[in-house]
């Protein structure tokens, strides 16, 4: 019978092969999440822009696929199916419905950028009003992410649509109160599952609102389904099976990559134009976002 050694009876060269598979899965899981919640914006807009859905269909569409997927995964696993809260609920889908309606009329990569930028924003701004103390360097960090926003937004010929960069900085607000309200949770699926089922009804109620101007085609709507059940429900699966091993500064950094991401899909696959002030506003904003909370770990 062959017994392990312990870690710390290991060579350092032996332990780091006992690691590196471990390693290897976390960064590969990491790298499938934000490829996934990239995925989000760019099929998103891919129906939007070129199906005959609309943005309260695409929305119920994706919520219900999710909400599938997630209890389905949910039931083969015999988790816990009374997770989730109406608040938590809520917070998604005024992600979710501004999100797509914001999305009529941004780009992939302009939207990725304003709702990662608000998501921060709102979680920086929560640690600000519960006490936290940024440094010097966190200072600058926010000045320096604030200023690349303005200059995101200013009006000229390449200034993205005013209503839908308000719409898509208040789904960055819903997603960040979401993301605040998921921290700690045992069973993070669970819950996600939960949540997704509460904001169902909401769903319903926006498309109900919204009948007048309702439509739906089979590439929409496959659109649709592909965000919620793919990129959206097995997405966050993956990202929390990715996050119980990163750590909270390396998480928030790595969600950095996906406006770049979207933004080179989006000019890939759906023949965007990459403007000078989406790249000068996306290094102010990343850059600064990213200076906050690495300088905070240092911290």
């Amino acid at each position: 019978m062959i017994r392990a050694l312990p870690m710390s009876k290991l060579t350092p060269d032996a332990a780091s092969s006992v690691r590196s598979p471990h390693a290897m899965r976390v960064a590969l899981l990491t790298v499938v999440a934000m490829l996934a919640f990239a995925g989000n914006s760019l099929l998103c807009r891919l129906a939007l822009k070129g199906t005959q859905i609309d943005a309260a269909t695409f929305t119920l569409v994706r919520i219900a696929a999710a909400t599938l997927v997630l209890w389905v995964i949910l039931v083969a696993r015999s988790g816990e199916r009374r997770a989730g809260s109406w608040p938590s609920a809520l917070a998604l889908i005024v992600y979710a419905a501004a999100f797509s309606y914001a999305y009529v009329r941004l780009a992939a990569g302009t939207g990725a950028l304003l709702l990662f930028g608000a998501v921060q924003a709102t979680m920086i701004g929560y640690g600000l009003f519960k006490g936290e103390r940024l440094a010097a360097a966190q200072w600058l960090g926010l000045v320096l992410a604030l200023a690349g926003l303005v200059w995101l937004v200013l009006p000229g010929l390449a200034a993205p649509e005013p209503f839908s960069s308000v719409l898509m900085i208040a789904a960055g607000a819903g997603w960040g109160v979401y993301s605040l309200r998921g921290r700690g949770l045992a069973d993070p699926v669970a819950a996600t599952a939960g949540n997704f089922l509460r904001a169902l009804p909401f769903a319903l109620a926006v498309s109900a609102l919204a009948f007048a101007h309702a439509r739906v085609d089979g590439p929409g709507f496959a659109c649709a389904v592909a965000s919620g059940a793919l990129t959206s429900g097995m997405g966050y699966i993956v990202w929390y099976a990715a996050l119980k091993d990163l750590r909270p500064a390396t998480a928030a950094t790595v969600q950095l990559s996906v406006p770049v991401v979207t933004a080179a899909g989006g000019v890939l696959l759906l023949g965007e134009m990459l403007t000078a002030r989406l790249v000068v506003s996306s290094v102010a904003i990343l850059g600064g976002i990213a200076l906050v909370v690495l300088s905070r770990r240092t911290r």
